[in-house]
């Protein structure tokens, strides 16, 4: 039996939406298949101690060996997918699932003289159609409910229908129109079962007919001024699209089809697939791959070795066991007796020579193969889903890398050796410059200690001296937040020497970064936190190239520091720049050295970009109060709380002012002369003149 606390994922690499997760044993066999609305706070549950788990729930964490999770949409998507995998894996600790329980459904009788409609729980029987599941039994009722109208046709049982055929009358829904009373013959059997076929197709999926169809009639009788019926028809069409708003995850059970997302960067690349059969998810695999390492291949190369490799792959495997994948239940989920290769690939980009991939798949499946990008509708939902997963694989696939400490310790090595250090850097520190054309400048300063991040010591920065946005003014902007850190290595405070050597002191909007996982602010003028941040880095690393390694190599020297390697990556071949050197520095593109640096650089361009944003919004939501000295955010707060309106404020007297709490005569007039500056033409009036034309209410 495996130890929780040895697969266990980090809290904060557990993504916070909506998903289904998988537990699974050592031989990758599902074990338990559950929901939840926040993945993160579900799965902390099943890593608490051992002894406040349920006698089932803990037999299952210690039979597990991994955890997986696939994201989606809502929390309906996540009980759809719940419910297709359990009933594809069986797992053996999903025990709600293990006694005929399942989820609601629409059931069609299909043999009945009269076909019949009801809401339906249980074993599916031959001779009925089956739409659904649905996440809950109101769902299924309330959707019967709004087509019924539109489409009037028998729910009542055998009883009752036989009831009122002898009886020679309709019952309450025959009367209210909810029932075309095909008991007493009110509707021919044929028309009956035209009704049927039209209910059957909403909830196929296939409504766009009908709406068409609806919609023509409707304009029809509005043209003859039969607005009566323009409005009913109109309702009908409201009703049908209501019914038709499903979720991605569940698609007309006629789709055949793949579902292929891609998320990449530089070294590798994750895609994932959704294999959709009879309109359910039928299954999800996933892979990361190591890129070619050309900087111009394109997704859509990548696609196109993907879709050649995957499905060869899948064909001869099937080739194999071909008798055993007929006679497998899995089979009947892939459609066209098990065909591996579907009728529709969709993949978020075109790939390359598409008609060339097309007539491939086509060879391989026996007949006409649809590629294409998906533009609109619940197939490209989907695909936002799948692009999703991709992004989360390829996000654990870098946090497990960096989780591992061997492959830290490796990478570690790797860096002291290629950048020839004296010291393995164990503490790594790493700034980017953010802006948006040259306003709201800011940087970011994040820590690795021992490569992982240490969000404790991260540490944002509103830059000063700089502004414009060009490459001066990001070099200006590095040594800024280089002198900026490393006072406090050099002096051990935020002072600037008295000399005035040493610009650009750390002032009050230095603050350290809080990040969202919940840590905590820490108070500056605390010692002990001045004195954990003053810890010296071994390697000191900017975004950038020659220019800014330079720059801020130029501050260390101008403070006497030389125990500070400094380096710089650039984003456009993933260079690695040292101060001086007229060549760069080029890491083999498996090395795990340049893995961390890269990671340590996306992790400052996060920091950075996330406050800038902030910064940004900040101000754009200022008002015209800001600007009035003297008036405090309680004094502003209360003539917003009096007068309603900052319009209305300025439309008040000087001794209307006075009525908001707090406001005396002089502040009132300081208000009111900040939101009434004087004009150019007004300041060389005489005092008489302007109090002519002062401004009337």
């Amino acid at each position: 039996m495996a130890n929780p606390a040895i697969y266990r994922p980090a809290t904060g690499s557990i993504p916070t939406g909506p998903g289904v997760y998988t537990f699974r044993d050592p031989e990758d066999r599902v074990l338990y298949v559950g929901k939840a609305k926040n993945l993160r706070a579900r799965l902390s549950n099943y890593f608490q101690a051992p002894e406040q788990l349920h006698p089932r729930t803990r037999q299952m964490v210690f039979a597990a060996s991994q955890v997986r999770w696939t994201v989606v949409a809502s929390e309906d998507e996540a009980l759809n997918l719940e419910y297709t995998w359990i009933k594809r894996f069986s797992p053996r600790y999903n025990v709600v699932f293990r006694d005929d329980k399942s989820y609601p459904m629409l059931a069609v009788s299909q043999r009945e003289r009269i076909p019949r409609a009801w809401v339906y729980r249980g074993q599916r029987r031959h001779g009925i159609r089956y739409f659904g599941p649905f996440p809950k039994v109101w769902a299924v009722r309330e959707s019967l409910e709004s087509l019924t109208r539109v489409f009037p046709v028998r729910t009542c049982s055998k009883g009752v229908f036989h009831r009122h055929e002898l009886l020679g009358r309709p019952c309450l829904l025959g009367y209210i129109d909810k029932c075309s009373a095909p008991c007493i013959g009110r509707i021919s059997e044929g028309d009956h079962r035209e009704l049927v076929a039209g209910l059957c197709s909403v909830f196929a999926g296939h409504s766009r007919p009908i709406i068409k169809k609806l919609t023509s009639e409707m304009e029809e009788a509005a043209a003859d001024l039969n607005f009566e019926k323009a409005a009913s028809l109109r309702d009908d069409i409201e009703a049908i699209q209501a019914v038709t708003e499903k979720q991605a995850i569940v698609l007309p059970e006629d789709t055949d089809a793949d579902v292929i997302g891609v998320s990449a960067d530089e070294l590798e690349a994750a895609v994932q697939i959704f294999n959709v059969r009879r309109g359910r998810i039928h299954g999800q695999r996933a892979w990361v791959v190591e890129r070619s390492g050309d900087s111009e291949e394109s997704l859509g190369a990548l696609i196109h070795e993907f879709l050649l490799q995957y499905y060869g792959d899948e064909v001869e495997r099937a080739r194999e066991t071909a008798e055993d994948t007929r006679a497998s239940e899995g089979a009947q989920f892939c459609g066209d007796a098990g065909q591996p290769v579907p009728r529709e690939v969709l993949v978020m980009d075109e790939p390359d020579d598409v008609d060339e991939i097309g007539e491939y798949l086509a060879g391989l499946r026996g007949g006409y193969v649809d590629v294409r990008v998906p533009q609109r509708g619940d197939k490209r939902a989907l695909m936002d889903t799948v692009v999703r997963n991709a992004a989360e694989s390829l996000h654990q696939h870098k946090l497990r890398r960096t989780g591992d400490l061997t492959a830290r310790s490796a990478a570690i090595e790797a860096l002291q050796e290629s950048l020839e250090m004296p010291e393995p850097p164990l503490r790594i520190e790493c700034t980017d410059i953010s802006h948006l054309q040259g306003t709201d400048v800011v940087a970011s300063l994040v820590v690795f200690e021992d490569g992982a991040p240490k969000k404790s010591d991260y540490r944002r920065y509103a830059i000063k001296e700089a502004a414009g946005g060009g490459h001066s003014d990001d070099v200006a902007s590095i040594k800024e937040v280089v002198r900026r850190r490393f006072l406090r290595y050099t002096t051990g405070s935020t002072e600037v020497p008295e000399d005035g050597v040493v610009a650009g002191a750390l002032a009050s909007e230095d603050r350290r970064f809080a990040p969202s996982e919940g840590d905590a602010n820490v108070d500056l003028a605390d010692p002990a936190a001045v004195r954990r941040f003053a810890y010296s880095p071994q390697l000191f690393v900017v975004d950038g190239g020659a220019p800014q390694v330079n720059a801020a190599q130029e501050v260390l020297d101008e403070l006497g520091i030389s125990d500070v390697t400094v380096c710089g990556i650039a984003k456009r071949l993933e260079e690695v720049w040292l101060p001086g050197e007229e060549f760069p520095v080029i890491l083999p593109r498996r090395s795990q050295g340049l893995y961390l640096i890269q990671n340590i650089r996306d992790e400052a361009h996060r920091v950075a970009i996330t406050y800038q944003r902030s910064k940004r919004s900040g101000r754009l939501r200022q008002s015209a109060l800001d600007a009035i000295t003297g008036l405090g955010e309680k004094r502003k707060a209360d003539l917003l709380r009096t007068f309603g309106s900052v319009a209305r404020i300025k439309g008040a007297s000087v001794e209307e002012l006075t009525a908001a709490p707090g406001i005396g005569p002089t502040l009132a007039a300081q208000v009111y002369k900040g939101l009434h500056p004087v004009s150019d033409e007004d300041a060389i009036l005489s005092d008489d003149e302007q109090t002519v034309r002062s401004p009337k209410k």
